[in-house]
């Protein structure tokens, strides 16, 4: 695994790769090279790892592609399997998650990823596990997270809609209370359960109607399930008023980022990492200013890209693209959001100042209404305000 159990930080295999010049955006758009302002700069005028650490902990943030059972700790999944044993697959200790969270490849991580999914088989489990992911984000600082949930897969369990949705937005509205963390939801599905899971999972939104819901996405396998089929199911969510926010393009090539924006009507794409392969996909992004929710740790763990030294997040950044930086399923990768800021601040050669500017980009991406958004953005820059000066 690419990344250190104990401080949660991956480690680029050198720092060459951060070496491209990031491009500008108009709104939205990371710009980490900012001159002086963000780019770290030959001849000591980088931070230190251990204060660019601190600064990342201390930084209010929002996270925009993290899901919410690759996000359940292994302490809730080790006590899910224990409640099972004997039905599933997943060890109840929590120290054996890390070998069984060691991926072979895509496909691999989506096998393990089902038999997790299987141990949520309560509404009390539900909300056992949302108040405990949103704990997790809260204690780093996040401030505003669009958790991805998948309620079609539980529904097939035999949890009820309504009681999902009921267990969901009880833990969103302790979390807001409790933890000053604004939660919304994104309500996807597995690709590769084709159409009618996407239609069932449309019908559960417009059903339960649930508060924090802001918009649709489409996960789980790209081979085998091509992005253009589910474009009824988004035309139908669009109407409503729900954002489009498919994955696409993490394990397959730009065609399917191309079928995302064409067909899905894609506002954000999760992962979208292949567009560094295509230039007119890349100048069409800059273009639109269509977001991409980068992963880093998560790519290398699916070995959807070799290593974190050949992630193509810096060529993503040189052509303008605008992108936010996230951890998608944390506890299986053993990673956290402000591990892999740290990740994105050596990949990009970024000071405390590009460090900020990713932060106030994902903020410009996401779905939060403007004066939250307004609200966030001062919040960063309090908090960079506080920081500076000699230390």
């Amino acid at each position: 695994m690419p990344t250190s159990a104990k401080s949660g930080r991956a480690t680029p295999g050198h720092g060459k790769s951060g070496g491209a010049t990031p491009g500008h955006g108009k709104s939205g758009g990371a710009t980490p090279g900012h001159g002086k302002s963000g780019r770290a700069t030959p001849g000591g005028a980088a931070p230190s790892s251990e204060r660019l650490d601190s600064f990342i902990a201390g930084l209010p943030k929002a996270e925009l592609h993290v899901h919410h059972v690759g996000s359940a700790s292994p302490r809730v999944v080790a006590e899910l399997a224990a409640r099972h044993a004997g039905a599933t697959p997943v060890p109840a200790d929590p120290e054996a998650l890390a070998d069984y969270f060691a991926f072979t490849d895509f496909k691999h991580f989506i096998n393990v990823y089902v038999t997790v999914v299987d141990l949520v088989r309560t509404a009390d489990d539900v909300y056992a596990l949302t108040r405990d992911v949103a704990r997790t984000l809260a204690e780093q600082r996040v401030r505003y997270a669009e958790l991805t949930v998948t309620p079609y897969s539980t529904v097939i369990r035999g949890v009820p809609a309504q009681e999902f949705c009921a267990a969901i937005e009880h833990a969103r509205v302790r979390a807001e209370a409790e933890d000053g963390l604004v939660l919304r939801w994104c309500f996807d599905t597995p690709a590769e359960l084709g159409p009618p899971a996407a239609a069932a999972t449309l019908e559960i939104a417009l059903a339960e109607q649930p508060a924090g819901l802001v918009s649709f996405g489409l996960g789980g396998a790209e081979v085998g399930a091509p992005r253009a089929q589910f474009a009824p199911q988004f035309a139908r969510a669009r109407a409503v008023g729900l954002r489009s926010a498919p994955h696409a393009g993490e394990s397959v090539g730009p065609h399917a980022v191309w079928e995302a924006i064409d067909r899905l009507g894609a506002e954000r794409i999760g992962h979208g990492i292949a567009a560094a392969r295509d230039r007119r996909l890349l100048a069409e992004l800059r273009k639109r200013q269509i977001a991409l929710e980068v992963c880093p740790t998560s790519n290398v763990c699916t070995r959807a890209v070799a290593s974190l030294a050949e992630h193509p997040l810096p060529a993503l950044v040189a052509a303008g693209v605008p992108v936010s930086i996230n951890s998608d399923d944390p506890s299986m990768f053993s990673t956290t959001i402000n591990g892999e800021y740290a990740v994105a601040a050596e990949l990009l050669g970024l000071d405390e100042a590009g460090v900020a500017e990713l932060a106030r980009a994902a903020v410009r991406q996401s779905f939060l209404a403007d004066a939250g958004k307004a609200s966030l953005l001062a919040e960063i820059d309090a908090y960079c305000c506080g920081r500076a000066g000699p230390r």
